[in-house]
């Protein structure tokens, strides 16, 4: 079971000592007391003792089957909690793995998504939409409302640390955390939301800060978002929003900070995963934006077509490649800068189909075929280049030294690796670009005193091999 935390910097201490106290307090079950044993299949199992020799504890599960357990490895089972589960975990007697997630799982099946402890919420991904949990009038209700008064939700938590700022003056922070998959970025977008509600504004004229902040998601999550084997929109790069508010609590400025882009899924990607979105998008743009980048079916690209997933269910690339660029008008991405933009997307997919083979000289290369050079020449064109200057750039390699400067031919896979480190330094620069494009439209704020800040972090994917592949990164 996957769960994501959001966590208010106010986190007591005291509380996260109390909860390690109880996940050592294992005392001797006696026979007919309720306990939760390991299971292969299920995790946690529970059921009653039958018989307790020493460190040696027989216990029926409730599956049917009769196990031999330690003392040490049992955990005791709370027979006063619900049914349906209680809505902050630290009502639970016990505060142990198999007591938590049997809680969750006891909401889960009732359709609560949210669980509370203390003041962190869990969150258990529905991986269905729930607009009613999400209107305006679900806003209304947590405006205002004291924490833990409603059902857990992640608009108290925003809520929260809006109050918090507000009476206290003191900056806040939320953090979003857990699994590839767990809804972080969605729930991300909820938090956003909700602050961009109570601290919004009309303006006279113009975007608000507030519809920028929110518009600019879309555009950031074209060009670093993509699917892998757990996720089908996975962020990934991090991403802190800070937003800034004036003395009378409304947002007055932004800025968006993001961190370790994941550049070699530019080139690489691993069968099921795809590679980022913006690149599937260009290629289901209008027929006149097609044709315009000499682009087509994904498939004819290398750095596509290394993987078998071209499309995803239920998605529409041509709808999301105009609400793209519908987004950069929001955030302040003109016409002209929008055509540059995808003139480098375009231009990366061509770059990734030249191939080299040995030249005249030794251990030179050259474009492989007729093929190779077409698409040398629609990339320097894209790139408003001239093609020469970007064949000795992949081909050769300039080492400049106090005396002199030294030029050194580079055999074909030299070459090969050369034009890959090209295109991932490039989408690179590209996506740092988009988000200084998308702070200086937003603007910020010098005179603000206080601020919310939002941290969506990485999320971590667990396997039964771990390695450095691309496409799914090993992050600590």
């Amino acid at each position: 079971m996957e769960w994501l935390h959001y966590m208010l910097v106010e986190s007591k201490q005291e509380f996260l000592q109390q909860s390690q106290e109880q996940l050592a307090a294992t005392a001797n079950p006696i026979v007919g007391s309720r306990v939760w044993v390991e299971d292969p299949d299920v995790a946690w199992i529970d059921g009653e003792v039958l018989e307790a020799k020493g460190e040696v504890i027989k216990v029926l599960c409730t599956s049917g089957k009769t196990v031999v357990v330690k003392a040490s490895s049992i955990y005791h089972k709370d027979t006063e909690v619900p049914p349906s589960g209680v809505d902050d975990m630290t009502k639970l007697a016990y505060l142990h793995e198999p007591g938590v997630l049997d809680n969750l799982r006891s909401r889960y099946d009732i359709n609560e998504i949210y669980t509370y402890t203390g003041n962190i919420l869990i969150a258990v991904n529905p991986f269905i939409k729930l607009p009613h949990l999400y209107d305006s009038h679900m806003m209304a209700q947590y405006k205002g409302a004291a924490f833990g008064e409603l059902s857990p939700h992640p608009f108290a938590v925003a809520d929260a640390a809006y109050r918090l700022m507000i009476n206290e003056g003191i900056s806040q922070s939320i953090l979003v955390s857990g699994e590839s998959g767990a809804g972080k970025t969605e729930s991300t977008k909820l938090l956003m939301r909700y602050l961009a509600y109570m601290g919004g504004r009309a303006a006279a004229e113009g975007r608000t800060v507030e519809q920028k902040v929110l518009e600019s998601n879309p555009v950031l999550e074209a060009f670093g978002n993509a699917k892998t084997v757990r996720n089908n929109n996975s962020s990934r790069f991090g991403k802190f929003v800070e937003i800034q508010f004036d003395q009378r609590g409304r947002i007055s400025g932004a800025a968006i900070r993001t961190y370790l882009l994941e550049r070699s899924r530019v080139c690489q990607v691993s069968d099921p995963e795809r590679n980022y979105h913006c690149f599937y998008m260009l290629c289901a743009a209008p027929p006149e934006d097609v044709k315009k980048y000499k682009l087509g079916d994904p498939r004819m690209f290398h750095y596509l077509n290394q993987s078998n997933c071209f499309e995803l269910e239920g998605l529409d690339e041509s709808k999301e490649y105009r609400d793209t660029r519908r987004a950069m008008d929001i955030v302040g991405i003109s016409s002209e800068e929008q055509d540059a933009i995808f003139k480098v997307v375009a231009a990366i997919l061509h770059l990734g189909n030249i191939e080299f083979a040995k030249g005249k000289e030794i251990d030179s290369s050259v474009p492989r075929d007729e093929k190779s050079w077409f698409h040398l020449q629609t990339a320097a064109d894209l790139f408003m280049c001239d093609a020469k200057a970007l064949e000795d750039s992949l081909c050769k390699r300039v080492i400049v030294t106090r005396d002199e400067t030294i030029t050194k031919w580079l055999d074909p896979e030299a070459a090969a690796l050369s034009r890959d480190a090209l295109a991932k330094i490039v989408y690179s620069r590209l996506f740092d670009w988009l988000v200084d494009k998308i702070n200086n439209s937003i603007g910020q704020d010098p005179e603000s005193k206080s601020l919310i800040g939002v941290l969506d972090i990485y999320g971590f994917e667990s396997f039964k091999t771990n390695r450095f592949v691309t496409g799914t990164p090993f992050v600590v």
